[in-house]
């Protein structure tokens, strides 16, 4: 399923690749109420987008854990089990530990023959760590006795304190095991990864503790012929992964645009992207000012706007300005590969989040999901805090293939498809819904915060279970209302009038006011032109 997702945007031939996640990162002091963030794309063709969660559950001595292939379902075998593990919803668990990643592949060789997939080490990990840190060490041990079953994959880890990112990949036939490696971001420095691993050179020695990796993370480059400089040279990404047009282009770009939207100077990083040229893009960077969960939903939301890889501003955004391409991302033309741009949000992610996690609250408090199904641009983030033990009914399993109007993915992808086709002119009123969602559900997480820190945990937890379910149920309703509208408005092509308050304007006599038609803009005028003008000139005909 999701190695479906997003193993093959790792780019391991030449192109970019049509699958990838996307991962990024504001560090305790790049924000502004003090929090660590990360967020978390899972883009796929075929996955559901629903909340995970498992109860936490003591286990009996000798227990044993199966161990099944997130992406495909395959079980892979069992390991030990064991006696405490903590519960989970989504990426987070009861402590506020956030996991999230990004597929990068890397050399083909390498592909991993041990026992744990990328996706189950995610969340055996959540059900044994409190920390970042512990988690780091759970996710190294894991490997190193059972073996990685994945490629080469970067890790999003995070809690309250800390936000780290790490760098994995498998040893092929040579070993069951993987080689890593480990960098804590800076406070006050925002960071990312989006399907191409960003650890380049990194100290060997580090007191602080604050870069770790495996012993022989250099001594097995050398083996295998990655890499034959001095030890203090030694680059992760240069030897384990493939740096092609796809890896930076499909790939560090995102990553870019979430930089050059908040920090100054990302215009000298633009020959990397495009001819990896001059020194690589650093692993973090220091924003401008402190960021808010919303400027982090925003970025989720991003098509390289206003940036030189804008994605309305070529022909290929049609009439409407639609930031979308359908794949295949590249083509050719006259013997000429092409690619589209590969933008953070994407029509087909399953789910996405942001991660909001906050050590100077209560266990019950400091951790902060907010949950989006399908397209993170035209999506509602729900609130969904770390003691929340229940899916919402709107969230919950479901299936990519059935229909179903009670299912926030499905009324999602309702509202976002029609705007695929006629984006310029829907965007504005999903905009409005969206906007005038998330502030309410911002308002009440404000006040939630703000009085539930001081409550009886068992009944703040009980709050925060009601607060989850109330939200997914509004926003699904809201938004199949928002579906139901824009079909009516949009139909056929025509732009039916409306009020003030959004409702279609009548006639004194109770009949409907004749639509406006949208038409098209000029620049595609002007390609009919170019391709069939002689035909469709309007000609004097004298009779």
């Amino acid at each position: 399923m999701k190695k479906l997702i997003c193993a093959l945007a790792a780019a391991l031939t030449a192109g970019v690749s049509a699958l990838a996640c996307t991962s990024l990162i504001a560090a305790k002091g790049a924000t502004a109420d003090g929090s660590v963030m990360i967020t978390y794309a899972a883009d796929s063709h075929n996955l559901y987008g629903e909340l995970y969660n498992q109860p936490a559950a003591d286990h009996p001595k000798g227990a044993m854990r199966q161990v099944v292939e997130w992406d495909t379902g395959k079980p892979l075998g069992e390991i030990e089990e064991v006696a405490h593990t903590y519960a989970t919803v989504g990426n987070m668990n009861e402590h506020g530990l956030t996991i999230a990643e990004s597929t990068w592949g890397g050399r083909e060789e390498l592909e991993g023959s041990g026992l744990i997939d990328y996706g189950s080490l995610i969340y055996i990990t959540l059900q044994r760590a409190r920390t970042a840190r512990e988690a780091i060490k759970v996710m190294t041990d894991l490997v190193d006795r059972y073996g990685y079953a994945s490629s080469g994959e970067s890790f999003s880890i995070a809690d309250g304190d800390e936000a780290w990112i790490m760098e994995l990949i498998g040893k092929g036939k040579a070993d069951k095991g993987a080689v890593w490696v480990a960098r804590r971001i800076p406070d006050g420095m925002i960071s990312g990864h989006a399907n191409h691993p960003r650890i380049h050179k990194f100290p060997l020695k580090d007191k602080s503790k604050e870069t770790i990796y495996s012993p022989d993370v250099i001594k097995f480059a050398r083996e295998q012929g990655y890499f034959d400089g001095k030890d203090e040279d030694f680059d992760f990404s240069k030897a384990y992964a493939v740096t092609d047009f796809g890896a930076l282009r499909g790939c560090d770009a995102r990553v870019w645009a979430y930089f050059n939207k908040f920090a100054p100077g990302m215009d000298a990083y633009l020959p990397w992207i495009d001819r990896a040229e001059g020194e690589p893009m650093p692993l973090w960077v220091k924003p401008s000012s402190p960021l808010t969960a919303a400027d982090m939903k925003g970025m989720m939301r991003d098509h390289f706007e206003n940036t030189p890889y804008d994605m309305t501003q070529d022909i290929g955004a049609g009439p409407f300005d639609v930031p979308y391409r359908w794949r295949p991302m590249t083509f050719e033309v006259d013997g000429q590969e092409y690619t589209h741009e590969r933008a953070i949000a994407t029509q087909q992610t399953g789910f996405s989040f942001v991660s909001q996690m906050r050590s100077d609250l209560p266990k019950h408090l400091r951790g902060l999901l907010w949950f989006g199904t399908d397209d993170a641009n035209t999506c509602v983030y729900l609130p969904i805090f770390c003691s929340v033990k229940q899916v919402p009914a709107q969230l919950a399993h479901g299936d990519v293939n059935t229909l179903d109007w009670n299912a926030n993915f499905w009324v999602n992808n309702y509202v976002a498809n029609q705007a695929y086709n006629r984006y310029s002119q829907m965007i504005p009123d999903i905009r409005r819904v969206q906007g005038d969602l998330e502030t309410a559900i911002a308002s009440d997480v404000d006040v939630a915060v703000a009085n539930l820190a001081s409550m009886d945990e068992t009944d703040a937890t009980e709050l925060t279970q009601q607060l989850a379910d109330l939200w997914a149920e509004r926003a699904t309703g809201a938004y199949k209302q928002l579906g139901d509208y824009l079909f009516v408005k949009f139909m056929d092509g025509n732009i039916k009038k409306t009020d003030d308050n959004h409702e279609f304007k009548k006639s004194e006599y109770g009949v409907p006011v004749y639509p406006e038609f949208g038409g098209y803009d000029e620049r595609y005028f002007r390609s009919i032109v170019n391709d069939a003008g002689e035909r469709l000139k309007v000609h004097e005909i004298k009779y």
